[in-house]
């Protein structure tokens, strides 16, 4: 078969012919037909990772949607985070338990796009932030893949009004396409200055953010939350250091909570990436993304790495 093959850490992968794999106790083979370059790809290929350094060479891929015995699926997988080899290739042997039936008609890019990245914004919203229908709903970093879904998600849920913040123009094109209300950019370092503007944007108190930022944003969103509100914090993409107030917190007796997919069980993962392909096939979810062949993994790779991508760039065999 032809597969991504991870030689050195730190350096991008090559495409290669190997030996097909042979599913081990448990496992069946399954025939790729998408797996997205992630951050998280890239993470563990650095050897950088609190996961330590992998052995190689291995095929990455965290994630992929794909066929068994005709059957469409979704499945992930541990590469770079334990031995053994991931999604980027034409087959990857799976843990059958691990695998999640999707609906007919998904397209398969469309939903390696929306993957595991869907599922954070789905729990967050619902399962660690609580949302309540007529909430307001302010999504940081919302050009992002996390998001873009965040946005159309919390619509999905409840919320009454959803507003977007992003930095580039293009991250607020893509929040606006993904139907936010009012867009916000995060251009400024000022926390009382942008606090204003998302305050004025929310026009009102904002009852749950979603921030997969924290650092400045983070901050100004917690000074716009009414008196019990949330925070859902899913990552630390502009800064692993806020600079938060602690009577911010008090004054209003707000909830800073964390996400993480991991702490999710194998049955809330199933659940939630079952919602995500049913909204997707329905034509109410998509994000971003852009269709790469196989055989142009390298190249790919470099430009997720280099931030030189619209959209989550999807390898299709």
């Amino acid at each position: 078969m032809r597969a991504v093959e991870l030689q050195i850490c730190g350096e991008p992968p090559a495409v290669v012919d190997r030996p097909d794999p042979v599913p081990g106790p448990g496992e069946v083979l399954v025939e790729v037909s998408a797996a997205p370059i992630v951050p998280l790809d890239l993470l563990c290929a650095s050897g950088r990772f609190y996961f330590g350094v992998p052995a190689t060479p291995y095929v990455p891929g965290v994630q992929g949607v794909g066929t068994v015995d005709g059957r469409p699926v979704w499945f992930p997988a541990s590469a770079g985070m334990a031995p053994g080899d991931g999604s980027m290739a034409e087959l990857a042997a799976v843990a059958e338990a691990d695998l999640v039936p999707i609906p007919d008609g998904v397209s398969p890019p469309e939903l390696a796009a929306l993957g595991l990245s869907a599922v954070a914004a789905h729990m967050a919203l619902t399962w660690r932030g609580e949302l309540a229908s007529g909430e307001t709903v302010l999504v940081l970093g919302a050009g992002g893949v996390v998001g873009q879904a965040a946005v159309q998600l919390a619509r999905l849920y409840g919320a009454a009004r959803v507003v977007a913040a992003a930095r580039s123009s293009a991250g607020q094109q893509r929040a606006r396409a993904a139907g936010a209300d009012a867009v916000v950019a995060l251009d400024s370092d000022d926390v009382v200055e942008l606090a204003a503007r998302l305050g004025d944007a929310a026009e009102g108190p904002v009852d749950l953010v979603v921030d997969p930022l924290f650092g400045v944003p983070a901050a100004a969103a917690l000074k716009c939350l009414r008196p019990g509100g949330r925070l859902v914090n899913l990552g630390g993409s502009a800064s692993e250091q806020c600079p938060i107030e602690s009577s911010t917190i008090r004054g209003r007796s707000l909830r800073l909570l964390g996400y993480t997919n991991n702490e999710l069980t194998r049955e809330q993962r199933a659940a939630a990436l079952t919602d995500v392909a049913q909204h997707a096939v329905a034509g109410r979810l998509t994000v971003a993304h852009e269709v790469v062949p196989l055989q142009d993994a390298a190249e790919a790779w470099v430009r997720q790495a280099t931030g030189q991508v619209a959209g989550r760039l999807v390898l299709v065999p």
